[in-house]
């Protein structure tokens, strides 16, 4: 009995030796490396990136190649992070993306809002609050400038200010 004991417990020593050295040698599949780098970023989906959302993105970084300096809710942490993670050169947050996003933030004239909640539902990371039919705010500490929440309402009330 200890024979089978004995060898069963070889058998499982190779595979396990087997498949460690597999791993390493493989290349990582395709799929969990964007898994990887979508979880670097930070999850605001405010399409600034000029992707619709940060996994759209993380692939656009993984199969075309595309600039990891895209993001600037996340800013220079994220682009350190993703340069670590991909082997890449830590490059500044793209200007283009860095000037319109954040020195601006976004305020409701509260005299023309109509409660609409069209806004609060295009406001990627929750930074409107209110409820249906009574007037909304801006959390200007939570907003990232990315005016997703201008086009949807419908009585022009939101305006983009400086945040200093």
């Amino acid at each position: 009995m200890w024979i089978a004991v004995v060898t069963i417990t070889a058998i499982a020593l190779a595979a396990g030796l087997l498949l460690s050295f597999a791993s390493r040698r493989l290349p990582p599949n395709d799929d969990d490396l964007v898994a990887t780098v979508n979880g670097l970023l930070p999850q605001t989906q405010c399409a600034q990136c000029g992707y619709p959302g940060c996994r759209p993105y993380a692939a656009a970084i993984v199969h075309e190649s595309e600039e990891i300096n895209l993001c600037p809710p996340g800013g220079k942490e994220t682009i350190r992070r993703l340069a670590k993670c991909l082997g890449r050169d830590v490059i500044p947050l793209k200007a283009s993306t860095q000037t319109r996003m954040s020195d601006s933030v976004a305020v409701i004239n509260e005299a023309l809002c109509i409660g609409c909640t069209h806004c609060r539902a295009a406001c990627p990371v929750d930074a409107i609050v209110g409820a249906h039919q009574f007037m909304h705010t801006i959390l200007a500490a939570e907003c990232t400038g990315c005016e997703l929440c201008l086009a949807p309402c419908p009585v022009d009330c939101i305006s983009m200010k400086s945040a200093a």
